[in-house]
């Protein structure tokens, strides 16, 4: 029974400046086959072929102008067409296919059948690639690849179409084993991780919810919309809830303003009750029971604490 690949282990990059387009080759072959100096050799190559076919079919004014223009395969900031990637993985007897190619149409429904997807929107590259009979997502933007079950498989794809991706599939020979000797096989963002790191590093990271750089505009919604529209509720709930304590505080502060009046008020009419002597006790109220004095026994008297019937009352 033929071993695992690469001793089991899974090849990454983290993105660096703009060469997403050198990460996705190089985990499609799974090892840093390939450099951004060689990409842009092959795009050099292309360019060259390109002004060449155009000098001999085409008019000498649509040829200065096409002369004139930046590289159509490498730009300033370092990204690269598709044509550099195809070359790149035809150096190792791999094609590459648009998916919404007949030849490729049993992979729409069945993608578990391929072995490397490749994916571009916005000047973005990364691949989907399986790896010793399981699914990982090498998005450069990721810390680590992510485990993708086969069930997922095709949902994933499905939300990258639906996202306006181009989505490319990869089929030939794949390495089976890195040719680079172990010490050499690595470069300044590629990594060799065990699937059990991988797994924990992006759990890792989930429960901190760091965002990857540039992940926001560029992985598709599933993979973010539902973190922010969690964010956005707990931000409104604690909104809420932040609210509704400083209304129960202004609710408190007014009533014990309220009672602080009413209690001024009673403490005043009881001292001019005792200055004065009772001329209506009717509607003061005890301090203790809460009670008027209209509904106390007729022989108590709030203000005084003596013991006067009405008839003595009226005969006042």
């Amino acid at each position: 029974m033929e071993g695992p690949s690469n001793g089991g282990l899974l090849y990454h990059e983290v993105q660096e400046s703009k060469l997403c387009a050198v990460h996705c080759v190089n985990t499609v072959l799974q090892g840093p086959f390939f450099s951004e100096l060689d990409l842009a050799a092959l795009a050099s190559d292309l360019d060259q072929r390109e002004r060449q076919v155009m000098l001999e079919g085409s008019g000498t004014s649509v040829l200065g102008d096409f002369l004139t223009e930046d590289s159509h395969n490498v730009s300033m900031d370092g990204d690269f067409s598709i044509q550099v990637l195809e070359k790149a993985l035809e150096v190792w007897d791999l094609q590459v296919i648009p998916l919404d190619s007949p030849i490729a149409e049993p992979s729409k429904y069945d993608p578990e059948l391929e072995n490397a997807f490749i994916c571009h929107l916005h000047d973005h590259w990364f691949c989907i690639r399986k790896v010793n009979g399981e699914w990982y997502n090498f998005n450069s933007l990721y810390p680590a690849p992510e485990h993708l079950s086969k069930f997922y498989l095709s949902a994933y794809l499905d939300s990258l179409k639906g996202s306006g991706w181009s989505i490319f599939l990869v089929r030939g020979n794949f390495p089976k084993e890195c040719p680079i000797p172990s010490s050499e096989a690595s470069n300044l963002y590629g990594q060799w991780l065990a699937p059990e790191d991988a797994e924990r590093i992006t759990k890792s990271c989930n429960q901190m919810h760091v965002p990857a750089q540039g992940a926001d505009k560029l992985l598709p919604s599933n993979s973010t919309e539902f973190a922010d529209e969690a964010d956005m509720i707990a931000k409104q709930e604690d909104d809420d809830l932040n609210a509704a304590i400083a209304a129960s505080l202004m609710e408190s502060s007014a009533f014990s303003t309220e009672n602080d009046r009413n209690m001024g008020n009673l403490i005043n009419s009881v001292v001019d009750s005792s200055e004065h002597g009772v001329t209506n006790n009717n509607n003061v109220m005890d301090p203790d029971t809460g009670a008027c004095n209209s509904d106390l026994p007729e022989s108590t008297s709030v203000a005084t604490g003596t013991h006067i019937s009405k008839d003595e009352r009226h005969q006042e």
